[in-house]
């Protein structure tokens, strides 16, 4: 028992040490943050002795100053705690080409999904809208002359009459006059055809391509198997011909009928399509559609007198020629010119052929110079002098514009395409004027230094600027 004090002493002493230890740390970590510890507990204060407030403020919901509730804040972070960096809103976080890109991607998704839709629906009534469009354009053919007829004291119904039925007997007598001369032609031309070919196999025999008879044998021999081995194909092809006829018989009647109405109410048309035009667009759109007719009309009447020329001498050339069926093959050129870019090469190529099979080489090469000859006349001198600005269009927008008429809608589609561009263009153009005349209108007047910056100066030899 003797141990047990001293033991008891040693253990004194050293939890002296320890508390004593404890002080000079926290005297030094109250040296290194002047404000203190973040919590302090009065350990040497009795419990029934703290105040009112020291009890309240032993509760964390309780307000001390006013023994209340405390409100809902979050209470401020130590000055020790580290700083931890807010995260950014995630639209700022994203940079700013980014977001335009997507903002401009997503409009355009829309924008293509809009034009799909259009296309599948045209698609679906092509007939319809190709009739409709075919007779627009004889529309603006044939408008002029009932506003002269009109002019002459004519009534609108007699006007749209006369005109209506003439422009329809003129190009039903071009047809048959097409036909006609190809019957009463096609003897004499698979005659001459004949002779043609003889003739080619003869020069191939004495060219320098070394072609012998056999060969030549050898290809008209493959010719005739194929065709016979696609006898079902043409039979089908044929049966396919005559649903074409009778899809374009009612084509051709239903532009005939859409004409009437257009010559005749044309401008209630016009009237009752505004109306569908929301509010704030419909000025803008009342002022482009007298500038799309007019050059929707100058487009047609001045290809009409275009091709009329080209088929006029190309015709000559091949009347003076010799060639069979020049009158014929001259309608084609004139049918063919208002394919822009492809019908001129199509209806050359055409009367080429022709004059090869039955007049030899020599004419061949002749028609050759002719048809290019009236060509580089007609893209040089004839349609900047006859069409002019009002339907100016980048070749390239026309290659384009009529390869994708022609994948769109065949050869119907190839012929207005072209026209759509220029009236599309012209459109655009005035709306694109109109919307910044409109914004020139609502900004304020400057007034001031403002005024006086923006102020035209004078040109330099007039009156003010001698003044000046």
């Amino acid at each position: 028992m003797s141990g047990v004090p001293g033991w008891l002493g040693r253990l004194g002493a050293s939890l002296s040490r320890m508390g004593e230890r404890l002080d000079e740390r926290r005297a030094e970590a109250e040296r290194e943050d002047p404000l203190g510890p973040p919590y302090e507990v009065a350990l040497d204060v009795p419990y029934e002795a703290a105040p009112a407030s020291a009890a309240a403020s032993a509760r964390p919901d309780v307000d001390p100053d006013t023994a209340g509730p405390l409100p809902d804040t979050v209470p401020a972070p130590p000055s020790y705690a580290p700083a931890v960096a807010a995260r950014p809103d995630p639209v700022a976080a994203i940079p700013w080409g980014m977001r335009v890109a997507a903002e401009a991607s997503w409009r355009l998704l829309v924008l293509a999904g809009t034009v799909w839709v259009l296309m599948k629906v045209i698609s679906s009534v092509q007939l319809v809208v190709l009739a409709f469009v075919a007779a627009l354009l004889v529309t603006a053919l044939l408008q002029p002359t009932v506003a002269m007829l009109r002019r002459k004291g004519l009534p609108r119904g007699l006007a749209t009459a006369v005109t209506a039925v003439s422009g329809f007997v003129v190009m039903g007598l071009v047809g048959w006059f097409v036909v006609w001369q190809v019957m009463d032609n096609v003897d004499n031309l698979s005659d001459r055809v004949k002779d043609g070919i003889e003739e080619l196999k003869h020069w191939l025999l004495d060219s320098p391509f070394h072609v012998t008879e056999q060969q030549i044998n050898d290809i008209a021999k493959n010719l005739s198997e194929a065709i016979g081995a696609n006898a079902e194909q043409i039979t089908s092809a044929g049966l396919q011909g005559v649903t074409v006829i009778v899809e374009a018989m009612t084509g051709i009647l239903l532009a005939m009928f859409c004409t009437l109405f257009l010559l005749y109410d044309g401008k209630k048309v016009w009237e009752w399509t505004l109306k569908l035009v929301p509010a704030q667009a419909r000025p803008g759109v009342a002022g482009a559609g007298p500038r799309a007719w007019r050059t929707l009309t100058a487009y047609v009447r001045g290809t009409v007198l275009v091709a009329l020329i080209d088929a006029v001498f190309i015709g000559l050339g091949l009347w003076f020629l010799d060639v069979p069926m020049a009158v014929p093959l001259a309608v084609f050129i004139f049918l063919f010119a208002f394919i822009p870019l492809v019908g001129a090469v199509i209806s050359g190529a055409l009367a080429c052929v022709v004059a090869l099979v039955t007049n030899g080489v020599f004419t061949a090469l002749m028609v050759l110079v002719v048809v290019l000859a009236v060509q580089q006349i007609e893209g040089h001198v004839l349609q900047p002098f006859i069409l002019g600005r009002a339907v100016r269009v980048h070749p390239l927008a026309v290659v384009l514009a009529v390869a994708a008429g022609g994948l769109t809608a065949g050869i119907g589609g190839a012929v207005v395409a072209v026209p759509l561009v220029a009236v599309l263009n012209t459109v655009v153009g005035y709306l694109r004027a109109y919307s910044t005349e409109q914004a020139l209108r609502s900004t304020p007047e400057p007034r001031g230094a403002t005024a006086f910056a923006v102020a035209p100066v004078p040109a330099p030899g007039t009156v003010e600027g001698e003044r000046a």
